[in-house]
């Protein structure tokens, strides 16, 4: 325990110009404790301001404390033109969608974007969600699978190039972390030697953190040397990637297109090449792959138009009235709001330079109260995020693209014993699909894939040898 410092005994006072800084900005709060701090700590104190932009902060809270109340523009559903759906797609369309992908990618204009900056809590780890085994047979983690996903693709690629089979094709991987779950990350690819790929096409890189705030906007405290701090959200990733000059990166690589996704989805077709060459057929600056909705209440963002003739967004479910969420469209009798936002994004490299600067000029937050860990014990406050689909409002113009949800979108978020979206339920989505694999090559299974078991592990093996003597580009 620290021995308190008296004010009587000559102690220094708070760094003057460090304080009037403070004060400029209404925050001289976080020395209010400075005369009980030991030496030590107020030096840790001193630093944790000094690393704070606090004009850039002053202008996000107050920026997006303002923001709330204000009116919002009427919703309206995206219209039919603007999605691609499953059962309009031609295979014309998809083979030429396919090749289009390809031939970007061999041509070295595609990089791969992970968002992986939260931690296993949920699902009773406190690692980083991508060292998650969801319990396949092979024991491998969601990172191995996408790891090796993206080598298959740059197979493909190489395959596929006028150049022959002896090209080799490399696809950059930019991965997202967090302050805690950044070394971790690290480790485990160093400890599993990349998944066989090469470790300088792998580039990890930071989210950034945000003071959380009362709500009037001044600092909480998390201890009285120490600002309380949270991660800006997976929106973070645009201010980051600005930050840190990965824009810059790409563009030194030849990047023109940027493939971004979330972890914690099992069944995620990274670097999708048919995805890639319908985004660059239709010209657009952003677009997302999208499911069905499964039922009115499901607790899924949708895509909606904001404002006649606006931009495409995306509405969370608690965002939703009712009897919007409920609404049939009676020509094609879906539901009106139906495109479900699963994490699955593509951008050009141009537009996500627009979205950083966009982002950071008008500096509006997401709000969320919460409990926040302060010196006065459990704080309400609140945290401020930014969210991936906060892009799509600066878009000029967005396609959406729709995937059957059962091939696509395993998400893996809650610990298994869950109703809905564990690590059991993800297993599951996985062997069902490499089931149907085995079936469409001509082979056969002598054991089925119950619904609510795991059913018989084997099938998983069974599965990639036949698969790969198969039409691969299918599998992805």
């Amino acid at each position: 325990m620290r021995e308190p410092i008296e004010t009587n005994n000559g102690s220094p006072p708070p760094p003057q110009a460090l304080l009037e800084r403070l004060k400029d900005y209404g925050q001289e709060d976080a020395f209010a404790l400075w005369d009980e701090l030991s030496t030590e700590e107020r030096e840790l104190l001193f630093k944790d301001i000094e690393s704070l932009d606090l004009p850039r902060l002053d202008r996000i809270i107050r920026c997006s404390l303002r923001s709330q109340g204000l009116p919002v523009v009427a919703i309206e559903p995206v219209p039919e033109n603007t999605v691609s759906t499953v059962e309009e797609r031609t295979i014309e369309e998809r083979e030429r969608w396919w090749k289009m992908g390809l031939k970007a990618i061999s041509d070295g204009k595609l990089a791969v974007l992970l968002l992986s900056g939260g931690q296993g809590t949920r699902l009773g780890s406190s690692d980083p969600k991508g060292c998650f085994n969801i319990g396949l047979p092979s024991g491998k983690s969601l990172f191995q699978l996408q790891a090796e996903r993206i080598l298959c693709v740059q197979r493909l690629a190489a395959q596929a190039s006028s150049e022959g089979s002896g090209s080799s094709v490399s696809i950059h991987w930019y991965i997202m972390t967090s302050p805690f779950t950044d070394e971790a990350t690290q480790n485990f690819f160093e400890n599993h030697k990349y998944f066989g790929l090469e470790a300088n096409q792998v580039t990890f890189f930071q989210q950034g953190t945000i003071p959380c705030v009362s709500k009037d906007g001044r600092f909480i405290m998390e201890t009285p040397f120490k600002v309380a701090k949270a991660p800006d959200g997976n929106g973070g990733v645009y201010s980051a990637l600005k930050y840190s000059k990965l824009l810059e990166d790409m563009a030194s690589r030849g990047i023109k297109y940027v493939d971004c996704y979330g972890v914690d989805n099992a069944l995620v077709r990274v670097a999708d090449p048919a995805f890639l060459g319908y985004f660059i057929d239709k010209g657009v600056a952003a677009a997302a792959k999208v499911v069905r909705k499964a039922y009115p209440q499901e607790k899924v963002g949708v895509f909606v138009r904001r404002g006649k003739g606006g931009p495409l967004t995306v509405v969370e479910y608690s965002e939703l009235d009712q009897s919007l969420a409920s609404a049939i469209n009676q020509q094609t009798g879906r539901l009106r709001f139906c495109w479900s936002n699963v994490c699955l994004h593509m951008f050009t490299l141009d537009f996500l330079n627009q979205v950083a600067n966009g982002l950071e000029k008008d500096s509006i937050y997401h709000l969320a109260e919460k409990k926040i860990p302060s010196i006065h014990g459990g704080t309400m406050g609140l945290k401020l995020e930014q969210f991936i689909f906060d892009a799509f409002p600066y878009a000029p113009s967005t396609a959406l693209f729709e995937v059957p949800r059962e091939e696509e979108f395993a998400p893996v978020k809650n610990a298994n014993g869950s109703n809905f979206d564990t690590p059991e339920s993800a297993r599951l989505l996985v062997l069902r699909l490499q089931t149907r694999w085995v079936v469409a090559a001509g082979g056969f299974v002598t054991h089925s894939v119950p619904l609510y078991a795991t059913g018989n592990f084997m099938l998983y093996f069974a599965c990639l040898i036949i698969v790969t003597s198969w039409k691969i580009s299918e599998c992805l």
